[in-house]
């Protein structure tokens, strides 16, 4: 039995997705509730322009969004309310392209017990993460925090406090949501992860149901790219 609720976000038309996700929650005894992902174009227009705004996009991002980045979004801010909307102090959120490893029950039943002074715990790490401090976790894992925190938004546990702060500050949006999360100090998300990782990115990751093919960057994008990668710098080295 999970210590707190679990979401895993897919498509109506992933089945196959859906139910390699709920054969893993099933063998690790954890109870997890499918989340129906946002297809963007079902929105109406009004209602993507509540979600996205293309004036924030030009001075945030180096390009427009997909579709599929957009649903992604809206899909998370599902999530984020999903829990706001329960009594429960946290969640898990995982997107259905990922392998949970054994070590993610003792890792949630550790981050039950501490469910303050953090916003955001990335569940999936890699080794080459730029490490600030480690705090003993359980056993075998550590809590860390980051020089810069990495992109991905395949797999993490949000308290109230950071849905909250989420959902003031990122609606409407611009960027990608895994790239709002690396900008942690526009609304002081307090985001840490667990290393090792506790899970895995799945075969399928690398064959996006909802990202459209990306095109070559313009000059133009390019140059909207640095100036990004400037503030991420500057705003890391200001703020950690």
């Amino acid at each position: 039995m999970a210590p707190f609720p679990i979401l895993y976000i897919n498509l109506d038309k992933d089945v196959e997705r859906r139910q390699r996700m709920q054969a893993q929650f099933n063998h690790l005894q954890l109870a997890a509730q499918r989340l129906p992902a946002v297809w963007w174009p079902d929105l109406a227009r009004e209602e993507q322009n509540q979600y996205y705004s293309e004036t924030l996009n030009q001075t945030q991002y180096f390009k427009a969004l997909a579709n599929g980045e957009k649903g992604c979004y809206c899909s998370h801010i599902k999530a984020w309310q999903a829990l706001l909307d329960s009594a429960a102090p946290a969640m898990a959120i995982f997107e259905d392209d990922v392998k949970l490893l054994p070590d993610i029950i003792p890792a949630l039943e550790a981050l039950a017990q501490r469910t303050t002074g953090w916003d955001m715990i990335k569940l999936y790490s890699r080794d080459q993460e730029k490490i600030c401090n480690k705090f003993p976790l359980f056993t075998t894992h550590s809590l860390i925090t980051y020089q810069r925190i990495p992109s991905f938004a395949a797999g993490y546990v949000i308290t109230r406090a950071g849905a909250q702060k989420l959902l003031a500050s990122r609606l409407p949006f611009g960027r990608p949501v895994d790239v709002d999360f690396r900008f942690w100090f526009e609304n002081d998300l307090r985001v840490a992860g667990v290393y090792p990782s506790v899970m895995a990115l799945d075969d399928t990751s690398e064959v996006s149901s909802i990202w459209e093919q990306r095109d070559r960057l313009t000059l133009s994008q390019r140059r909207r790219k640095l100036l990004m990668k400037l503030r991420l710098t500057l705003g890391n080295a200001l703020h950690r």
